[in-house]
């Protein structure tokens, strides 16, 4: 059994229904100080019949490993991944279809808070390797707000050969570096794009940079070259929204060559 702690969290897992649960746990504390947005959990639990039990608040923090569950734990069976091709298999859009790929985000932290905003940005799935990857744990999904319940998501071995894989079905692999051109405001996200972010400290991996067809950077008016990868990925998504859902020609450059970096060197920074 996995667990899930925090209202978000499982009031999300409630509400997608993509895995069965078990049964939630509540502090019986709680009984002292009722809190709506609890007691609306709760009802969510009983329309949906999934069973109810109390426990101590330090059973709780004993099951999650943490005291931060706010009085709620959800218990449910592990998560089924997708496949690569349960993300290619994704119905056309107009405006093309857009995906993630993270290539190494180990915090748990940041993975949540991507799963977040691709959730919030409309993304159609997001790929995430096998290894040098945060799991889809309960701190994953509690810093989500629950967004990982709902966005799609396909696990594969290697993430340079999935994203081989995607640039046969002609969809363009667009790589998130500080030392890219051009600026990502000016890359045409109307069209099939899985976009690339690299780990925390050192970017994207050398073969992984060398796959991607574009190399889009973020121009810093400060002094610190770049960003966290949370909060690049946040607005890169959301540009790519953004123009989507425009209905003026895209303030883009239509005929991007490929990237064609330097010779890969150490220590080019997180993004």
């Amino acid at each position: 059994m996995e667990v899930l702690y925090g209202l978000h969290p499982v009031e999300e897992a409630l509400r997608a229904g993509t895995r069965p649960l078990d049964h939630v746990s509540v502090a019986r504390e709680r009984e002292a100080r009722r809190d709506p947005r609890m007691d609306a959990v709760l009802e969510l639990c009983r329309s949906k019949g999934v069973r109810i039990s109390t426990e101590p608040r330090d059973q709780l923090s004993r099951h999650c490993k943490t005291d931060a569950h706010q009085g709620i734990v959800a218990f449910l069976r592990e998560r089924k991944l997708l496949a690569l091709e349960d993300l290619l298999n994704t119905p056309a859009r107009p405006t093309g279809r857009f995906f993630l790929a993270l290539d190494g985000v180990e915090d748990p932290h940041n993975l949540g808070a991507l799963l977040r905003s691709a959730d919030g940005a409309g993304v159609d799935g997001i790929l995430l390797p096998e290894r040098r990857s945060a799991p889809l744990s309960a701190v994953t999904a509690k810093t989500s707000a629950g967004a990982s319940e709902h966005v799609r998501i396909a696990q594969v071995v290697n993430i340079t050969r999935a994203l081989e894989t995607m640039k046969k079905h002609n969809i363009w692999i667009v790589g998130l570096d500080e030392r890219g051109t051009p600026d990502y405001t000016d890359f045409d996200f109307r069209q099939d794009v899985c976009l690339v972010l690299g780990s925390e400290g050192s970017g994207l991996h050398d073969l992984v940079k060398r796959t991607c067809d574009h190399l889009l950077r973020i121009p810093m008016a400060g002094c610190v070259s770049s960003l966290n990868v949370s909060v690049a990925g946040a607005v890169v998504m959301y540009e790519a929204t953004r123009q989507r859902r425009s209905t003026s020609p895209p303030a883009t450059i239509p005929d991007l060559p490929p990237s064609n970096p330097p010779k890969p060197r150490k220590g080019l920074g997180s993004i």
